[in-house]
């Protein structure tokens, strides 16, 4: 058996976005690197025939940034996006399967964001900003180019490709609203839309309005406003007409579980249908029938169909069931699947399963020495279910213990770990067992897995049960001589890089920490994040909710700073909008302040994950010196 390196964890290749031709022959998928060496992230669309023997095949010989592929409604043709021709410029290419030619289908010189082929083979909707005009051009030459909030922003438009013409149309449908998404109705009819005010993340998804467009006469009826952060449209027929399906955050609040909602196109009810589930719903398929939904389901993965009444489980997959795309009638789908030991691969099979691998991305892997992986089921303080999941040491049983024992809590909040292959280059299991630490993965409340209530309750009390969530697991690992209580450390990403913060404020049971990308102020969070309102909903208030102190502030890992007694690692990408590297600014000023020994990295042109080659090598390697630093005898 080989051992693991660094090396090995970046430079693998992944499947992306798989997608069924609707007559189920032919699936194209994107091919893309885990790391990039320069500006571009170099990706590949390839195809391959699922009911044939025969290699996948790439879909052209281009140095690109290949995405987004979408098969025509004949299934003889395949579309991708590609910046073949100016580099940071996606257009909309077309593959004819029958010849393997290649055609460039727009030169719009904004870039074309997202498209649809439409059951009309003459047209494509697109979604694309609008074209820069002279005055454009001659302000950015000039730099006479001052950005006023509120004025010309960006919006991405409904535009319409013909392709006998290669003429494009903007129909004068949605005014200034910015176009999110859109689905079109499977007989061929109109197409739902979804827009929002702007494309600013922190308003936009809370002003969401549903359309439906008819681009045979130019005509919108609009159906009004939907829940947060509606997306993942679907269509399907029922006995009392059409319905369209949306996921969307459940309301009031802006954090919690996403719920499917059905709208009744005829009466116009709105229903909720995932409300009383212990499952939450991840994607939501479109067939020429029912819907099919996606569910994590704990550490495992449900596929259902959404039927007139009820869902109805169709299969049930271990770890993760991510890109579920299917044949028109549903009876086949796709979608990327892995093991607890091999990474995610375009799967395929019946709805009712089992599926089976057509992909072999990451045959490197083959043979490689991992620790043992096993599910973890324990109880809370306050007695709630959880789970999780445990790795040893590669090479070592659990009777082998007591381990050094390196905690990851997972980012999110909303999100979880699944029970599948735990590599990558953020802090991750196997990386770590490969140096010989037992890794602790929880899953504590607020994330997915276990419905709509699990997830509400961290709301406004962040670092709270979820943090006694975690620490009975830990106590578990050690009462269970899994874990050595004198050499425990605790890592995470993002918000599971809060949750490490927060931890060595409130306990000095840890030898070390990581936190990366973390938050450590969730008032400052509200103020500068990209999702500022989403924050202030798990902070539990903002800086303008009058003179503190805030609940926010008693949430906020710097207001326990003179506590922190743990030497830290920090991590953070220089050109991070969703959590601005000013939160790791303040946790460093913080533990200086304090002559807490600590490590302050800032990795230049990254934004909240860390993309370049170089940089992720260093994660790795910077990770394990410095648990091996504090927590090795």
């Amino acid at each position: 058996m080989t051992g693991l390196t660094a090396e090995i964890v970046v430079d693998g290749r992944d499947p992306q976005t798989p997608v069924l031709a609707r007559d189920g022959r032919l699936l194209g998928y994107v091919l893309a690197p885990s790391s990039r060496t320069g500006d571009h992230l170099d990706t590949e669309v390839w195809f391959v025939d699922v009911e044939g023997l025969g290699a996948s095949r790439r879909a052209t010989a281009d140095t690109a940034t290949e995405s987004r592929p979408r098969w025509s409604a004949d299934s003889a043709a395949l579309f991708f996006l590609s910046d073949r021709a100016r580099r940071g410029t996606p257009q909309v290419h077309r593959l004819t399967v029958a010849d393997a030619t290649v055609t460039a289908l727009t030169s719009w010189r904004a870039g074309i964001i997202d498209y649809l082929p439409l059951a009309d083979p003459g047209l494509v909707a697109l979604l694309a900003e609008d074209e820069p005009t002279e005055e454009d051009e001659r302000r950015a030459r000039d730099r006479d180019d001052a950005i006023v909030a509120g004025e010309r922003e960006p919006r991405a438009r409904l535009r319409l490709l013909d392709l006998h013409t290669g003429s494009i149309t903007t129909p004068d449908v949605f005014g200034d609203r910015h176009v999110v998404d859109l689905r079109q109705r499977p007989d061929g009819g109109p197409l739902a839309v979804l827009t929002q005010a702007s494309a600013d993340s922190d308003h936009g998804p809370r002003s969401r309005q549903l359309h439906l467009f008819d681009h045979a006469t130019g005509t919108v009826e609009d159906l009004g406003p939907v829940a947060v952060d509606a997306r993942s449209l679907a269509w399907w027929p029922a006995e009392d007409g059409w319905h369209l399906g949306y996921l969307a955050l459940t309301p009031p609040a802006l954090h919690a579980g996403t719920a499917v909602f059905d709208l009744a196109l005829g009466s116009r009810v709105l229903r909720n249908r995932t409300a009383d589930l212990l499952m939450c719903p991840t994607e939501l398929c479109q067939t020429d029938a029912a819907a099919l939904v996606v569910l994590a389901d704990g550490l495992n993965t449900t596929v259902a169909r959404l039927g007139p009444a009820d869902l109805t489980i169709l299969s049930q997959h271990p770890g993760r069931l991510d890109g579920l795309t299917t044949t028109g009638a549903g009876e086949r789908i796709a979608a990327l699947s892995g093991s607890r030991y091999q990474p995610a691969d375009v799967h395929v099979g019946p709805a009712a399963g089992p599926l089976r691998k057509i992909t072999n991305t990451r045959p490197e892997l083959n043979g490689l020495a991992l620790g043992t992986q096993e599910p973890l089921a324990y109880r809370a303080a306050d007695g709630l279910a959880l789970d999780g999941l445990l790795v040893l040491p590669v090479g070592k049983t659990a009777s082998e213990g007591p381990f050094p024992l390196i905690t990851i809590v997972h980012g999110g909040p909303y999100d979880r770990h699944a029970d599948r292959c735990q590599l990558f280059w953020s802090p991750s299991a196997q990386w770590l067992a490969a140096a010989g630490y037992a890794v602790f993965l929880p899953n504590p409340r607020g994330g997915q897995g276990h419905g709509h209530q699990f997830a509400a309750s961290v709301a406004g009390r962040v670092g709270q049960e979820e943090w006694t969530d975690i620490q009975a697991g830990i106590d578990l690992l050690i009462a269970q001589n899994i874990a050595d209580p004198h050499r425990l450390g605790i890592a995470g990403w993002s918000h599971g890089g809060f949750m490490s913060a927060w931890a060595v404020g409130q306990t000095d049971r840890f030898r070390a920490a990581l936190v990366g990308a973390g938050i450590v102020d969730w008032g400052m969070l509200a103020a500068t994040g990209e999702n500022g309102q989403f924050e202030a909903a798990l902070g539990g208030s903002t800086g303008w909710s009058g003179v503190g102190p805030h609940r926010h502030d008693a949430v906020s890992p710097v207001s326990f700073a003179s506590h922190i007694s743990t030497p830290v690692l920090i991590l953070h990408g220089a050109e991070d909008t969703n959590v601005p590297l000013g939160q790791a600014v303040y946790l460093h000023r913080a533990l200086r302040h304090f002559t807490v020994e600590h490590e302050f990295v800032i990795y230049p042109r990254e934004g909240h994950s860390i993309r370049e080659r170089n940089h992720q090598l260093d994660v790795l390697r910077r990770t394990r010196a410095w648990f091996d630093r504090w927590l090795r005898p």
